[in-house]
């Protein structure tokens, strides 16, 4: 078996496997082509890798020969020509948003695993792409937040005078808004937290933050770790009880999305410019629309001395975890796929290799996404 590792554009610094995830690979008589220079962004250099007895190879060698292909973001038209049909591609595709991009690998006779559509269940969890990155995401949202906030998180008392400590609101608490929370209070914050989820509350409060609660809330247990849409009565409920919280807040870390719908948003106009001068929103939803009115993605507005900062990348700005992490997870998930003896064996009665593949045989397999295309 032979699995292909390619570059990532810019500006995705991540790579699918480092050398240490070669090294696993041979064992199982696995061969792995690396796109020349695919680890440079995430510190892993192609004589690391051969150390690790990869092979470095061209772009198009690696999409006309391997099998197995390793690719964490989307496809470009000219890869999809130059892939054999019947390659295995596997990544992170989105295909809920590019459903009908999706399509047109399937025609090709693609078998597309998508790895933000794995079941998240016990079992899967050594192989879960979105809380592995989430994780990394939380941590640096608040200390992207602690370089823009003009002031100190922890409450100091000084000489001159004492300083209060920062008031830090988060908007969910799935594994992001937990590390959110976890961070914070390690910066010396005073945080709240705000989840329509009622079962997250003794996570929240073992942390050391305040949990803030809005009843009638919609049964989100069998969401997989996401937001569901609410009526709107609760949304009037949740809307008034978090402009209470913003406006005593001094940065604001959101989280909340919903699978393949447009993020909810959390934080309206009004609510923003009720915010303190100097006060910092890290939107992480900002991908699929952002929590607030203002989010724009990859972009940091200012809005009545409000700095909004929507961000999708930030597992990459930590490369070299962010890599680990993830070569890990993808390791965890081909056990699944390649047996001892390096053979593909692609078992559709297991729930995560049927629940993660989306294409496969010319066709959408996934009934999610192919209720979507046209």
């Amino acid at each position: 078996m032979i699995i292909g590792v390619l570059k990532e554009p810019f500006p995705e610094t991540r790579v699918s496997l480092l050398p240490e995830h070669v090294t696993f690979l041979k064992k199982w008589n696995v061969d792995v082509l690396i796109e020349d220079n695919a680890g440079a962004t995430a510190f892993a250099s192609n004589s690391s890798y051969e150390a690790a007895c990869a092979t470095i190879a061209s772009r198009k060698q690696i999409l006309e020969t391997a099998p197995i292909i390793l690719s964490i973001s989307n496809f470009t038209g000219e890869d999809i020509e130059a892939l054999n049909e019947n390659a295995i591609v596997l990544g992170v595709y989105q295909p809920l948003f590019h459903y009908q991009e999706i399509s047109n690998w399937a025609a090709k006779g693609l078998t597309v695993f998508s790895m933000d559509m794995l079941p998240r269940t016990t079992r899967a969890q050594s192989m879960d792409v979105l809380s592995s990155q989430a994780n990394i995401a939380g941590y640096k949202a608040v200390l992207t937040a602690a370089n823009l906030f003009p002031k100190y998180f922890p409450m100091f008392m000084t000489a001159a005078g004492s300083i209060p400590p920062a008031k830090i609101l988060i908007l969910g608490a799935g594994v992001a808004g937990l590390q959110a929370i976890a961070t914070s209070k390690r910066l010396g914050a005073v945080v709240e937290v705000f989840d329509t989820r009622p079962a997250v509350k003794e996570e929240v409060m073992s942390l050391g933050a305040k949990f803030v609660e809005v009843e009638g809330a919609a049964d989100a247990s069998k969401a997989g770790g996401y937001a569901v849409e609410q009526t709107p009565e609760f949304l009037q409920k949740q809307k008034a009880k978090i402009a209470e919280s913003v406006a005593k807040a001094d940065i604001i870390i959101t989280t909340a999305q919903i699978p393949g719908k447009p993020a909810p948003v959390l934080l309206t106009t009004d609510m923003i410019n009720a915010m303190k001068n100097g006060s910092v929103i890290i939107d992480l939803a900002a991908a699929t629309g952002g929590n607030t009115e203002l989010t724009k993605n990859d972009e940091t507005v200012h809005h009545n001395g409000v700095s909004i900062v929507g961000t999708s990348r930030l597992p990459g700005t930590m490369p070299s975890d962010a890599s680990k992490l993830y070569g890990k997870n993808i390791l965890n998930f081909l056990q699944l796929i390649i047996n001892k003896e390096g053979e593909l064996n692609l078992n559709f009665e297991d729930d995560l290799v049927k629940g993660t593949c989306i294409a496969h045989g010319k066709v959408i397999i996934n009934e999610r996404v192919k209720t979507l295309v046209v």
